[in-house]
């Protein structure tokens, strides 16, 4: 008899640009979105949501355990980073703070994770956003 192993490993990662600048224009944001996307999947992972503002990104992803998550966010960091030094916007600084965020999501808990992470613009906007997901976030 064979046996399989059953994970079912949910993390949301948020991770800041350089500085907390405004690096991530509407011009790039979608480019970007897609090479994350592509990387998780890459690495094995299925991005659930991915969201941010200018600064910052939201990403809920269902993980495999043959990956940790340190080496999960800093492949996506060096990925999308490379991508837009190199291909969307040569010669234009765009580089990602090294630390972020890791937080446990339950799947019950998945529905509402990622309807905070795909509304992110409009949290920011009206300043609804949630501490205990925003590690980074100062009030103004």
């Amino acid at each position: 008899m064979s046996q399989h192993n059953y994970t079912q490993l949910y993390i949301h990662l948020v991770w800041s640009t350089w500085d907390r600048l405004s690096l991530i224009s509407p011009a790039i944001e979608p480019r970007l979105y897609r090479a994350i996307e592509a990387k998780c999947i890459a690495l094995g992972c299925q991005p659930l949501a991915l969201g941010g503002v200018a600064d910052h990104v939201h990403l809920l992803v269902s993980f495999t355990p043959t990956i940790s998550i340190s080496r999960l966010v800093g492949e996506i960091k060096g990925a999308s980073s490379h991508l837009i030094t190199h291909e969307i916007q040569p010669g234009q600084l765009f580089r990602w703070q090294g630390s972020y965020g890791a937080f446990t999501v339950s799947q019950a808990a998945l529905d509402q994770v990622r309807s905070y992470i795909l509304n992110q613009k409009s949290h920011h906007d009206y300043d609804s956003t949630l501490p205990e997901f925003e590690p980074f976030h100062q009030a103004a």
